[in-house]
């Protein structure tokens, strides 16, 4: 019985370089530890690739490589069928520019969900709510800065953050917080999007 060669490919890789060989993208593992070895040095065909950007491959480029140096050698996929290269850019700006988008996000950020809450509050009628309620519960008018506004105040705060799980060390960690989750869903449908348009675009060249 020949050797078997189990091979994995995660959907997403990223890469700096045009140069690509088949250990950079992929795990393996044979009985063979020889076999392996040889097989992460051999090259992946990236003539499709320009420059920075996503380009979709097929494990059968990968096994193609592979059995033109192991005929014989019988090739098992656990992962993707079709796989997307990442090619990043490369980065050339200055600590101190990177500092300025990162203070110009921050502050887009908590000025435009600033906007948003207060919007929000605005449509509800969030004032006259709580200056109602205070007046039922103290008989008094409200002059707009009581326990409530403070409260509500501080528990938008605090909600953000335990949502957002920035308290996650005192907690679990390893846990992705709901924007890490949208995120990586995103990313997801977006390489599958990639993935089925370039299947597409192979077959109408085939027909």
């Amino acid at each position: 019985m020949g050797e078997v060669l189990y091979l994995k490919i995660d959907k997403n890789i990223q890469i700096k370089s045009k140069q690509v060989v088949l250990g950079d993208i992929a795990e393996m593992n044979c009985a063979e530890k020889a076999i392996v070895n040889k097989i992460k040095t051999l090259r992946l065909p990236t003539q499709q690739i320009k420059g920075p950007g996503r380009y979709v491959f097929s494990v059968l480029d990968v096994i193609d490589v592979i059995q033109k140096e192991y005929p014989s050698l019988e090739v098992n996929n656990l992962g993707e069928s079709d796989f997307i290269l990442t090619v990043e850019k490369e980065k050339h700006c200055p600590d101190a520019v990177s500092w300025v988008k990162t203070i110009l996000v921050c502050l887009l950020a908590f000025f435009g969900a600033a906007f948003s809450i207060m919007a929000f509050n605005n449509d509800v009628g969030i004032t006259t709510l709580f200056g109602q309620l205070y007046e039922i519960f103290t008989g008094e008018t409200s002059n707009g800065f009581t326990l409530l506004e403070i409260s509500y105040s501080i528990g938008v705060g605090l909600g953000i953050l335990i949502f957002f799980h920035h308290f996650a060390r005192k907690k679990n960690a390893s846990d992705p917080t709901p924007l890490e989750v949208e995120m990586r869903t995103y990313e997801d449908d977006i390489d599958t999007t990639m993935i089925e348009a370039n299947g597409r675009s192979v077959k109408k060249a085939q027909s």
